[in-house]
């Protein structure tokens, strides 16, 4: 992504989203929506028949060997049971046993399951038979073996397919998407997604125009899922009701299809259009992958961030990561606590509400540093020589250790370890009317360090270059996230990211 990917926005701010109000008048944040990966799902069954190979071989030896005084070659017992299981797992996905789409009807195929299961030991058979054919003991435990792993493989996805099942009723696995576009091609996609079969919930249909040539279809209309335009989907999207956002507008509609994709990849979803249209109406769209939804045709803009096994595998990093290091330094907080209570008037911790995943209001701690406790309509970011900076401040800005009680805010689940770097509500406002994609930095969790932090791109950012590149660093971090890729930056941090000459 380039940096004049960055332009400034020159039509300015949108219309803000939709705000939930509670009764008595006061802001809400929107309810979390709790849902399950289909992946995650498939995967733990695919674990569960992996184990039930596995143990299928390893338990029946262990009888035998207990009881039947038989001597077993434990090396090559556990080795052959190991690699069988993760052949079996092969052959199961081979015969479409982890099919995504059937989460909520697992499928349980006797026949085929048995089949999978004999082709993958006919196949250890021929590798191990060498190493125990002239002793009968083999054949008997191969043989229990086989219909042991059967009976537990068999017997698991019973009780996965009734647990998924009951999972997928409640609406858990729910895949929601909306719309935009309702012209022609927007209604036959609408009437493709309500299929059951897909597993698929149509959330509405979206357009901003309104012509009596671009008004609802009748089905459309008929089925209430005429929901409004762009800044109503945005504001479905943030109150987290949206999974996938799919733009369907005709094929002379390119130029418009582009500003919409690039006003929606702010949300934290999976975006795509339909192949109807022609791959190059789509900025960068060499990088663009194409999919599908049962017999509808997509090329995908933007996969939603941190989907499936990475946002478990990021979770854990934080939790466990951020509890080591919170006992670590525990003993060193305390001690700047006491030093910033004798320094200067005024409490020991500096909150100030911030923008976490989504554009969810959070509030972020950290140790105070100024005389001031500004967070409101009108905050002054510190700069070089700012008299507000306290003694002790000044020792803690330039080494980052003011920013150690967001360690809490890691293990409350608003903030992550790595992430970009949240700032002040009016900031936000003032760079996302300036930046076009500034907001796309919402899409994850902000982070006590970041990519760009550990690039040098920290301290202030009063002009929009200085922002500019930040917002470039930080989105290149979502669009190549990994665990080693964040393990990276935060040794990087460790040697040269505490202490930086931009840092205030």
């Amino acid at each position: 992504m380039s940096t004049s990917q960055l332009a400034l926005n020159e039509q300015g701010a949108s219309r803000p989203p939709l705000t939930i109000v509670a009764a008595d008048g006061a802001r809400a944040e929107p309810p979390q929506r709790h849902v399950y990966s289909r992946r995650i799902a498939v995967d733990i069954v695919g674990f569960m028949d992996v184990i039930g190979v596995l143990i299928g071989g390893v338990v029946p030896a262990a009888i035998y060997a207990m009881y039947g005084e038989m001597p077993v070659r434990w090396p090559m017992v556990t080795q052959t049971a190991l690699l069988t299981s993760l052949f079996a797992y092969l052959c199961l996905r081979h015969f479409g046993l982890y099919d995504l789409s059937r989460v909520a009807d697992l499928p349980i195929s006797p026949l085929r399951i048995t089949s999978a299961l004999l082709i993958a030991f006919l196949a250890m058979l021929g590798l191990t038979i060498p190493f125990g054919a002239a002793e009968p003991h083999f054949w008997v435990w191969y043989g229990t073996w086989a219909v042991t792993s059967l009976t537990f493989v068999l017997g698991a996805r019973l009780i996965a397919r009734k647990v998924l099942a009951h999972l997928a009723h409640r609406g858990l696995f729910d895949a929601r998407v909306a719309v935009y576009g309702q012209g022609r091609v927007a209604e036959r996609l609408a009437a493709h997604l309500n299929d059951p079969s897909l597993a698929v919930r149509l959330v509405g249909v979206f357009d901003d125009r309104r012509e009596d040539s671009r008004h609802p279809s009748a089905r459309v209309a008929e089925a209430g899922k005429a929901r409004g335009g762009l800044d109503d989907l945005i504001a479905f999207g943030r109150a987290g009701e949206i999974d996938q956002i799919i733009i369907a507008l005709p094929a002379s509609a390119d130029r418009r299809t582009a500003d919409v994709a690039r006003r929606l990849e702010q949300l934290p979803v999976s975006l795509h259009v339909c192949t109807h249209l022609k791959s190059d109406l789509i900025d960068d769209a060499a990088t663009h992958s194409v999919s599908h939804i049962g017999p509808i045709g997509l090329l995908d803009i933007k996969t939603k961030p941190l989907a499936d096994w990475g946002g478990f595998v990021k979770a854990v990093e934080d939790f466990v990561i951020g509890s080591i290091a919170l006992v670590f330094v525990a003993p060193l907080m305390v001690l700047i606590a006491i030093a910033v209570k004798l320094d200067s008037p005024g409490p020991v911790f500096f909150k100030q509400r911030r923008h976490g995943l989504n554009r969810r209001v959070i509030e972020v701690r950290k140790f105070r540093t100024m005389r001031v406790m500004e967070d409101g309509a009108e905050i002054r970011q510190a700069c070089a020589g700012d008299d507000r900076v306290t003694r002790l401040g000044k020792f803690l800005r330039s080494t980052s250790l003011d920013e150690l009680p967001q360690l809490v805010n890691v293990l409350r689940g608003e903030m992550s370890l790595v992430g970009p770097r949240p700032h002040a509500l009016i900031h936000d406002d003032q760079y996302g009317e300036m930046l076009e994609r500034y907001a796309n930095r919402h899409c994850v969790k902000p982070g006590i360090t970041g990519w760009a932090q550990v690039q040098g791109f920290r301290g202030p950012t009063e002009t929009p270059d200085k922002m500019s590149k930040r917002v470039e660093a930080d989105l290149y971090y979502i669009d190549n996230w990994s665990l080693w890729f964040d393990l990276k930056i935060l040794t990087m941090t460790l040697f040269v990211g505490l202490k930086h000459k931009n840092a205030l």
